[in-house]
C-alpha cells in the first residue's frame, strides 16, 4: 500500500545503517553501553539531533536528550524514545529503531512548522540490554529515580558502574526523578512474530509482562550407573524432566487464555555430570512471563502441587519453588493507548492491542508519565540475533503514527 508520509523514510533508513556501521566488525551488530563504539553512536545521534532543531545534553543518569521546547512552559513534556545499546551479536534494529524514529518525528514537527504546547524531548537511554554490570534499564531507572544505590559499587572490565556512567557524561551521585515528563511514547520491534503472522502493520502495547524468576532443586541419590536398577534409582535428571515438561504443560495451559504468559527453563544444572553416575542434583532457573498477576498465582500453585506428585513418584526430593526475582507487569496508560489507536486508524496502519513479553524502558518510564509502544513487525519474529530485520516501510509508518500520536496528545494533555 502507498502512503504518503510526513517523515522521511530515506532519513530513517540512513540513520539505521549509519549506527549499524558503527559496530565491532567481528561481531555484527555488536555496540554494548559503557563501550567505545557506544560513545562513537551517541556522537552520531547527537549531531543528528543539533541539526533536528533540538537541544542537547547528557542527564544524570547518563541519557542522552535532545530538546525542543514548547509554547507553554507550565504544560511539561512530551518524550520518545528508546536505547542504542545492543547486545552482542544482535541490535541493527532493536532500540536503534525507536530511537532513530523519535529523532524523525521531531524532524517532521520541525518541517511541517509545528509548534506544541508541550516540550518535546527525544531520549536515548542508556544501557537498557544486560549491560557489563549485569543489571538493565540503567538510564531509564534513573530518570525514574528508582536505579538502586548499591548497584553503583558493580565492577567489570575494570569500572564501577558509577564510573561508567561517569563516562558516558552522567553524575550518578545525583539521581532525579523526572517529574515534569506528561507523556512517554516508544516504538519497538515487535521481537516476536505475531504482527508478521497476522498482517498487521502496528501493536498498540497494552502491558510490559512481568518477569517473575524461581528456582527448583531436585535431590537424588547418586549412585553407579550400570549397577543399579532401574527401579531402584533415585535419579534427579529423570525427575527433572518431568518438572520441565509440567512448565510446558502448565504455561502451555495458561497461554491460551486472555493475556500474555509465557515460563521457560531457562538454566538447567546437574551434579555430579558424568556418565557412569546417576545424576544425585538438579538446579533449574525458570524464567516466567505474565500480563495478569492472578495467571502467575495459578502457575505457581498448579506447580507446586505437580512438584509433589513428581517427587513422590521418582523418589526424589524437590523443594517449594525459591523467588528469586519478581517485577510486576506495568500497563500502558488507557488516554496514551486510546491516542496511538486513533493514530492508527488517521494514519491507515493496521493494527491490533497486545502484550509485550519482553522488558522496555517504557515500564519504568510509565511510572512518571502516562506510557505507551507500538510494535512494528520483524521478520520470522527474529531479534538479538544477527538476522534481526525490520523493513523500513514498516519502521517509517510506525514513525507516521507516533507523528499523529504526539499532536493528538499535545492537545488531549492540555485538556486533562
Amino acid at each position: 500500500m502507498s502512503r504518503n508520509l510526513a517523515v522521511s523514510a530515506a532519513r530513517i533508513a540512513a540513520d539505521i545503517d549509519a549506527l549499524a556501521a558503527i559496530t565491532d566488525p567481528g561481531r555484527p551488530w555488536t555496540r554494548r553501553a559503557f563501550s567505545d563504539l557506544f560513545l562513537q553512536g551517541r556522537a552520531y545521534l547527537e549531531t543528528q539531533f543539533r541539526a533536528a532543531g533540538l537541544e542537547t545534553h547528557i542527564d544524570t543518569a547518563g541519557n542522552l536528550i535532545g530538546r525542543r521546547a514548547g509554547r507553554n512552559a507550565k504544560a511539561g513534556t512530551i518524550m520518545l524514545g528508546s536505547h542504542s545499546d545492543t547486545v552482542p551479536d544482535g541490535g541493527r534494529f532493536d532500540g536503534v529503531a525507536g530511537v532513530v524514529v523519535a529523532l524523525e518525528v521531531a524532524r517532521g514537527l520541525k518541517e511541517a512548522g509545528i509548534e506544541l504546547e508541550h516540550n518535546l524531548e527525544v531520549a536515548d537511554f542508556l544501557a537498557e540490554e544486560v549491560s557489563i554490570f549485569g543489571v538493565s534499564c540503567v538510564g531509564s531507572r534513573g530518570m525514574a529515580g528508582i536505579r538502586p544505590d548499591e548497584w553503583l559499587g558493580r565492577e567489570a572490565e575494570g569500572m564501577t558502574l558509577a564510573e561508567g556512567i561517569e563516562k558516558v557524561g552522567g553524575k550518578p551521585a545525583l539521581q532525579i526523578a523526572r517529574d515534569d515528563i506528561r507523556a512517554f511514547l516508544e516504538l519497538h520491534i515487535e521481537q516476536g512474530p505475531v504482527l508478521e503472522g497476522e498482517k498487521l502493520d502496528i501493536g498498540v502495547v497494552t502491558a510490559i509482562a512481568g518477569i517473575t524468576r524461581v528456582e527448583i532443586i531436585v535431590e537424588g541419590r547418586a549412585d553407579h550407573a550400570g549397577t543399579t536398577p532401574m527401579d531402584r534409582r533415585a535419579d534427579a535428571l529423570a525427575a527433572a524432566a518431568h518438572v520441565v515438561l509440567a512448565v510446558e504443560t502448565l504455561a502451555g495451559e495458561l497461554a491460551a487464555t486472555p493475556g500474555h504468559f509465557a515460563a521457560t527453563t531457562g538454566e538447567f544444572e546437574m551434579w555430579p555430570n558424568a556418565a557412569n553416575v546417576v545424576p544425585s542434583k538438579v538446579r533449574m532457573l525458570l524464567d516466567i512471563r505474565s500480563e495478569h498477576r492472578d495467571d502467575l498465582g495459578e502457575f505457581l500453585t498448579g506447580l507446586e502441587s505437580c512438584l509433589e506428585g513428581i517427587a513422590r513418584d521418582n523418589g526424589v526430593a524437590i523443594a517449594a519453588p525459591r523467588l528469586v526475582s519478581d517485577n510486576p507487569a506495568m500497563p500502558m496508560d488507557p488516554l496514551v493507548m486510546e491516542t496511538l489507536d486513533a493514530a492508527c486508524e488517521t494514519t491507515g496502519a493496521a493494527h491490533r492491542r497486545m502484550a509485550s513479553g519482553a522488558g522496555h524502558d517504557a515500564a519504568f518510564m510509565a511510572r512518571i508519565a502516562r506510557a505507551g509502544m507500538i510494535f512494528i513487525p520483524c521478520l520470522s519474529g527474529r531479534s538479538h540475533a544477527p538476522e534481526e530485520w525490520a523493513e523500513n516501510a514498516d519502521i517509517a509508518l510506525g514513525a507516521e503514527v507516533l507523528l499523529e500520536a504526539v499532536k493528538r496528545l499535545d492537545t488531549k494533555l492540555m485538556e486533562q
